[in-house]
């Protein structure tokens, strides 16, 4: 599996192409998306995860849809900068979408990500908590994302 740091993953890439973030929660995931140029992450989708398999083809096609080069995974890290058993388990789902069907991946820390969604949806947005529960995964997914691209472009 083509496992990358942001530089790398630009340079592996066709220029033009956007990338999807993806925030693997434990009950669905979250997807965004980049414009071709890179600047901007937009939430899709959610996915409501089932059976790995499934889940992968649902990635993949929103993958080929959008003709995506690459997929930037949110790394659940422990606060002392740890892995811990999510993140092993993103690492895993990167592993096995790659047996299906070799992608290029970078892990982005996403440390904090979920809160900080929650807050501004909260904050900003005034949203009920239904239906923030209706757009906090893909909205983490648009956060994740576009602080890789942000990094990318310091």
């Amino acid at each position: 599996m083509p496992v990358h740091d942001l530089i790398d993953l630009a340079a592996a890439c066709p220029p033009g192409t956007p990338w999807l973030g993806l925030d693997l929660g434990e009950k669905t995931i979250g997807v965004a998306a980049s414009d071709t140029s890179r600047m901007i992450a937009s939430p899709i989708q959610l996915i409501r995860k089932a059976k790995f398999t499934q889940d992968a083809e649902a990635v993949l096609k929103l993958m080929r849809g959008r003709s995506a080069s690459a997929l930037v995974i949110g790394l659940p890290l422990n606060m002392d900068g740890t892995e811990g058993p999510r993140a092993q388990s993103c690492r895993a789902f990167a592993r096995n979408l790659d047996r299906i069907q070799p992608t290029h991946v970078a892990f982005w820390d996403e440390r904090l990500s979920t809160s900080a969604v929650e807050r501004f949806l909260i904050e900003e947005m005034d949203l009920t908590r239904k239906r923030r529960a209706d757009v906090v995964d893909r909205t983490a997914a648009a956060w994740i994302l576009q602080g890789a691209l942000d990094r990318l472009r310091a």
